[in-house]
């Protein structure tokens, strides 16, 4: 149950690109596929990777500076989601393989936040003023200014164009309650790289059969610079689950400790659970 070499060594590496001034967000997606594909070359999954996103881009028209963000969005509409047929469908969320960005390069299928990062990386090559949207329960990229002249558009439907007042009505529909402004706000790349592993860990944890996949997606959500507590007793929950009583029972005594100046019942009920996980071991 403990890490191989090669996963200790691509878990530091994840981390050090996290902790990045610049994240490089297509690597640490490329390090979750990795992740994902244990039996395959790291360093030939992303060579390969980054290789097709460059000649996405070397497909684009030549647009210059000046080029109105719809102009933009359209190209690339025009490029992935009709020519190459880069585009997400429901059965799209029952895979694994839609959420790692090596099989949504190959498949042109995935989810939103995937195809996304496709587009996000393809316009960023070719020099488009381009950054990730975050709605609440779908993923959408900009072009231009998010607080001036911009347009949004949707890669899970092709790069359908959407207005401001279309995608409050997805933020409405996803939440029940009216867009914040902050909802159209540029995704960092921590934030849209801990959204991917979120809909791992979902994926998984609707699969207990696949807890090992829910077990690294905790992992590397903990090397991210901001991430829920909470993820630390998740993982030591997990550990109990797939009897490592010992490990587990441990990761719970150190979260009861974390939480046990905010909420002492709280660490009371977890310092209970990690006795019954002791008492496994017996």
């Amino acid at each position: 149950m403990h890490e191989s070499a090669g996963s200790t060594g691509r878990r530091r590496r994840f981390a050090a690109v996290a902790r990045d001034e610049r994240p490089d967000l297509a690597l640490l997606c490329l390090l979750i596929a990795a992740e994902a594909h244990p039996d395959r070359d790291e360093e030939r999954l992303a060579d390969e990777a980054q290789i097709e996103l460059d000649r996405l881009a070397g497909l684009l028209p030549a647009l210059g500076r000046g080029t109105p963000p719809a102009r933009w969005a359209e190209a690339l509409a025009e490029l992935l989601g009709g020519r190459l047929g880069f585009h997400g469908s429901p059965a799209d969320y029952r895979r694994l393989e839609s959420s790692l960005l090596d099989e949504v390069l190959l498949r042109r299928r995935g989810l939103p936040i995937l195809l996304s990062v496709v587009w996000l990386e393809v316009a960023r090559r070719a020099g488009a003023p381009v950054y990730g949207v975050a709605l609440p329960g779908h993923f959408v990229v900009g072009f231009g200014d998010p607080h001036g002249e911009h347009v949004l558009a949707d890669p899970f439907d092709g790069g359908r164009p959407l207005s401001d007042e279309e995608a409050g009505v997805l933020v409405a529909g996803a939440t029940g309650a009216p867009a914040e402004p902050t909802a159209f706000s540029p995704a960092a790349p921590g934030e849209i790289v801990l959204r991917i592993l979120n809909n791992i860990r979902a994926w998984a944890s609707a699969r207990p059969e696949r807890s090992d996949v829910r077990l690294w997606a905790v992992d590397l959500s903990l090397l991210l610079p901001r991430h829920p507590a909470r993820l630390r007793y998740e993982r030591a929950e997990l550990l109990v689950e797939r009897g490592d009583f010992a490990r587990g029972a441990r990761e719970l005594e150190e979260y009861a400790e974390v939480v046990a100046a905010m909420d002492p019942s709280a660490a009371e009920s977890v310092r209970h659970r990690a006795l019954a996980a002791r008492a496994m071991l017996n």
